[in-house]
């Protein structure tokens, strides 16, 4: 294991254990708990559009599927534990499925993206019309437009009774997007990611090189999947229903904007778009005077136009370039006073 990746993961635990009890003083937990829900599923798509350039805009439909998962398993098993790893399982094998079609298809960027928007879209109108008793998983009615209440939500591993909720749902999704964000790193930090990372910036001298950047990219397209799946899981515990407007376009179209907002090709960058958007939306919708849709809209434009490159990038620049210049000026001194002491 790298060095570099073990300092970064200390400064990660140690940033996020000071975090994790000081920003309930400022925001509710109920709240915080969706944040960094959020906050996960930016990073799905950030690690598969900003590190594999692969532009997905049904990432939703992972989300979805992780949620019906979890409910539908919830409902027929009584208990949390395999619901939950179900909500990462099945939308990876989806994923994994659907990706090798594509990749393996060679379809262009722009197939790959209405691709993934008309998946969403079927999905979206089957779970909606799915209200009649026939459409039935084991014990559990799907709901059509209704959706599926009363499943059993997180609890103690073996102990059904035993329910993780309130601040405690928070403090596990808290170190869920911690371990999750700590796995991402190392898997970019791998040979694996920097192959992927490779295959983004020139895709065919990937493969002349012998790479199969077909199976890499179905890969990094499942493990994105699997990670919106959790995200989805978790969403169906917060929530305690799931419903058919967890595949919308709308989510999906506020994802992208998530990520190139946040900063695309970072890691940190979809987690903080997706919590403050996601958090300045919540805080407009006590309002009825000005549409949330214009003021995302609005966001998005002003980002393109003038901070392209997103708030972490445009910040690790800021820092470069005024803490760069006193290094400089720091190593000119330096030099100029042994020149002298030699003198």
């Amino acid at each position: 294991m790298p060095k570099s990746w073990q300092k970064e993961s200390a400064i990660v635990i140690a940033i996020a254990l000071i975090l994790v009890y000081a920003l309930p003083f400022a925001i509710n937990t109920f709240t915080l708990s969706v944040l960094l829900i959020y906050g996960m599923l930016g990073l799905s798509l950030g690690l598969i559009w900003g590190f594999g350039g692969i532009l997905c805009f049904g990432q939703t439909a992972f989300f979805g599927l992780g949620a019906y998962a979890y409910a539908i398993s919830a409902i027929n098993i009584g208990e949390s534990t395999l619901p939950l790893i179900f909500s990462i399982l099945v939308p990876a094998a989806f994923a994994a499925l659907m990706g090798a079609m594509m990749f393996y298809g060679r379809l262009a960027d722009v197939y790959l993206g209405v691709i993934t928007l008309v998946v969403t879209l079927i999905l979206f109108k089957f779970i909606n019309s799915t209200a009649s008793p026939i459409y039935v998983i084991g014990e559990a009615r799907l709901g059509g437009y209704n959706g599926i209440p009363g499943f059993q939500t997180l609890n103690i591993p073996g102990r059904p009774d035993d329910y993780i909720w309130g601040d405690a749902f928070y403090y596990f999704c808290f170190a869920a997007l911690v371990i999750v964000y700590l796995l991402v790193s190392w898997l970019l930090r791998s040979s694996f990611g920097r192959i992927a990372i490779g295959i983004r910036e020139n895709d065919e001298r990937m493969s002349l090189m012998g790479y199969d950047t077909r199976a890499r990219k179905t890969v990094l397209f499942a493990i994105g999947a699997a990670i919106a799946g959790l995200a989805g899981g978790l969403f169906a515990n917060w929530a305690e229903i799931v419903t058919p407007g967890l595949f919308s376009l709308g989510q999906s179209a506020e994802i992208i904007i998530w990520c190139i907002v946040g900063g695309l090709g970072t890691r940190l960058g979809p987690i903080i778009g997706a919590a403050s958007l996601a958090y300045l939306k919540f805080l407009l919708g006590q309002q009825s005077m000005i549409d949330n849709t214009l003021i995302m809209g609005l966001i998005l434009v002003l980002f393109v136009l003038f901070l392209p490159k997103g708030i972490v990038p445009a910040i690790s620049d800021l820092w470069a370039a005024s803490f760069g210049r006193r290094r400089k000026r720091l190593r000119k001194s330096r030099r100029g006073t042994r020149v002298m002491s030699n003198g």
